[in-house]
């Protein structure tokens, strides 16, 4: 009954329903797919958690402030001193700044600074349904007004919050396509190097982008009507994910397929059996992929729980793709799309002296002095992951460049306090106004305490900082500051404000790590276990994984402090690429196991894991160099936190590939033999004496591994 309802897509008739199938679904979808833009949530606050101090702070102070406001502050500055006319020129601004359309309230300043060489401006802007777009668009128009005609000499810059927001905007803007063409190049390439032929490419390259398409699309739908918070940081992660996971699913498929058609006259019956052999192994694998993910909805940080039903979507539809329009396609153009090198019938191809069947021989003489030699070289690696900073990146770190902002910063921490423009918000009783402005002024790290604003019972009171807003002396200005109000009995006062939000976020991104990690662990442990049927090997599967996640972590951290001089990595940047060095990471162990179990049940364990090595070596590989590539694809984008995530996934996906799966896991295999299958039936079968050399050389009296492996 499975193999029939796995042999369907690629059925006679069937094949063709399925194209018009996906067809319809691409003409329906694809204008939704457009407009996921329009439903990006970019602003900082909207990731935060609800319950968190800074989140009901905002909420709170709608009563004395327009909601959904960020600051932007003009900074005017010359080395010989601000002039009469540079001050004019200012106070000319500030009043065509006000006339602006998405400008709140009148803008404060322009501030002499006290050494006399720089001016300071504030203006709140409204963000609008826009969110980073609308900030953007309001930046620009604040450089329209500030930048032309200023007197020569005078360097105008406009930063803040608003300012940083808007060249991330630019820099998200500018890369979509880039991203998108760079990933493209680089599947399109492996893949034809992996095939040998200038056609067969197509059809999965087809397959995969009607995916994302789709992807998009639900996604869209979702986000509009069931509240998933998606951002600009997502929306690229899951182009990425889309391409590159279900270009792994067809390199799996396309790869049995051909070998079924060297054993199969009939096409439709070589499909049929492909998918019956493979599909329960890709299915798997995507189903750990996008379990894993979903597993981050128990997460506090926004951002973090968006991103697991995003890249959860994108997987099944990549899997759905891949398991019914690409076999359907297959089928339909038939065996010359694999020309010049068409599988003939009958035929067996030599992989006796293939490069895996000599990593196969080099493996099997003395498996386990070389799984403890992987391990100790890869352990030794890992603990260079102890010397990553991921308390957090500044603002002004988050660039791979220097946008105006960056260097408007800059200007603005020489000549005022690092916390102008980005004040600490206070809320409390009103009753309390007194008592709260007396405690702030002593925290340390306050440099002023504003008049308190009092209505509707609460008092409002603006703090600005000696550090800025995003630094870890700021960070410590907030708990300071919390502790000390928390003192003050029937105060209630809340801190929040930009400080305080990004301590929050670093706070819930601390939290999740401690909470999803070992629910992902577990998932994938119960996964592997229920598709295995035994308790061993998904053990030893998971601990080769997560060695291969910290030894990508300490060569991440090397390359992070001593190559490209990153000043550190955000907060959550070690429990993204845990998800998906994982998740993705046991993909490439399942689909070697089940090959590797498939044969034990014809060989034995020693034999099938020689054969599962050579029959799978060349296709996980390819699929690992098309993964790797396009997360390395987000290393050419400008930020740094997305180059930083592309960079490690990519390293550890060709960790895992090339040493963990190929080396390390085959190497226990054989040393623990057929222990790797209790309490499994399989385990109480006897292994036949052979030596340890003999699988490779009879491979040519098994089943034909694939011919990828050459």
């Amino acid at each position: 009954m499975t193999r029939k309802l796995l042999a369907w897509p690629g059925g006679r008739r069937v094949k063709w329903l399925v194209l018009v199938g996906w067809i319809g679904l691409l003409i329906v979808l694809q204008p939704l797919a457009g407009k996921l833009g329009d439903v990006e949530s970019n602003d900082a606050a909207a990731w935060l958690p609800g319950n968190a101090e800074s989140t009901e702070v905002l909420e709170l102070s709608e009563k004395f402030q327009p909601a959904d406001t960020s600051p932007a502050i003009v900074v005017y500055d010359r080395a010989s001193g601000i002039t009469a006319a540079d001050e004019a020129k200012a106070r000319a601004d500030a009043a065509d700044f006000a006339d602006g359309t998405h400008v709140v309230g009148k803008p404060f300043g322009p501030v002499r600074s006290e050494d006399g060489k720089a001016l300071r401006t504030v203006v709140n802007v409204h963000l609008g349904k826009e969110g980073w777009e609308g900030l953007n668009e309001a930046t620009k128009d604040l450089r329209k007004v500030a930048q032309p005609n200023a007197p020569d000499g005078l360097g105008v810059h406009v930063t803040g919050p608003t300012g940083y927001a808007a060249d991330s905007a630019e820099s998200f803007s500018s890369a979509d396509f880039k991203l998108t063409l760079v990933t493209l190049l680089i599947v399109v390439t492996i893949l034809v190097v992996t095939y040998r032929s200038p056609l067969l490419w197509l059809l999965p390259m087809i397959s995969a982008g009607m995916s994302l398409v789709i992807s998009q699309a639900i996604i869209y739908l979702l986000a509009k009507n069931a509240g998933l918070t998606v951002n600009a940081q997502t929306a690229m992660i899951l182009t990425v994910l889309v391409l590159g996971a279900a270009t792994d699913y067809a390199l799996l498929l396309v790869a049995r397929y051909r070998e079924e058609l060297r054993r199969h006259e009939d096409r439709h019956e070589a499909m049929a059996v492909a998918l019956h052999r493979a599909g329960p192994a890709i299915v798997a694998s995507a189903a750990t992929v996008a379990i894993s993910m979903l597993v981050l909805l128990l997460a506090a940080l926004n951002s973090t729980k968006g991103l697991g039903p995003v890249c959860a979507v994108g997987v099944l539809v990549g899997l759905l793709s891949m398991m019914t329009l690409l076999p359907a396609l297959l089928v339909i153009f038939g065996r010359w799309i694999f020309w010049p090198a068409r599988p003939k019938h009958g035929t067996e191809p030599d992989v006796t002296r293939g490069v895996w069947t000599r990593v196969a021989r080099l493996v099997s003489g003395r498996p386990r002095t070389v799984w403890i030699t992987t391990t100790l070289v890869l352990g030794a690696v890992a603990t260079l992951a102890v010397t990553l900073n991921a308390d957090g990146l500044q603002q002004k770190d988050g660039f791979k460049t220097k946008p105006e902002s960056v260097v408007g910063e800059e200007i603005l921490a020489r000549h005022f306090p690092a916390g102008s423009g980005e004040p600490m918000v206070v809320i409390a009783k009103d009753s309390a106004a007194a008592e709260v402005r007396g405690a702030l002024e002593k925290v340390p790290g306050v440099n002023e305490v504003a008049e308190p604003q009092v209505k509707d019972g609460l008092a409002y009171v603006e703090v600005t900082l000696a550090a800025g807003a995003d630094s870890p002396a700021a960070m410590d200005t907030v708990t300071a500051a919390r502790e000390s109000l928390g003192r003050l009995d029937g105060a209630e006062a809340k801190v929040g404000g930009s400080s305080a939000v990004v301590h929050d976020m670093r706070e819930a991104s601390s939290r999740d790590r401690g909470l999803i990690i070992p629910v992902i662990l577990a998932v994938v442990f119960c996964i592997l276990a229920l598709l295995l049927r035994a308790l061993v090997a998904p053990l030893l599967l998971i601990a080769s994984v997560v060695l291969s996640f910290f030894t990508a972590l300490g060569l991440a951290a090397f390359f992070f402090n001593h190559v490209f001089d990153f000043a550190g990595a955000d907060s959550a940047f070690p429990l993204w690429v845990f998800v998906f060095l994982v998740a993705l990471g046991v993909d490439y162990n399942i689909f070697l196991v089940t090959r590797i179990r498939e044969e034990s049940n014809r060989l034995g364990t020693r034999q099938g894991a020689l054969k599962g090595l050579t029959s799978t070596g060349g296709v996980i590989t390819a699929a690992g160099l098309v993964l790797a590539g396009t997360f390395a694809a987000l290393a050419t984008l400008p930020l740094v936190f997305i180059a930083e995530l592309g960079f490690t996934v990519a390293v550890g996906i060709l960790l895992d590939t090339m040493i963990v799966r190929s080396v390390l896991v085959t190497a226990l295999t054989l040393d623990v033999g057929r222990w790797m299958w209790w309490p499994h039936a399989l385990f109480r079968r006897q292994d036949p004496e052979e030596s340890a050399g003999a699988g490779i050389s009879d491979s040519r009296n098994s089943e034909a591994p694939a011919p990828v492996s050459r």
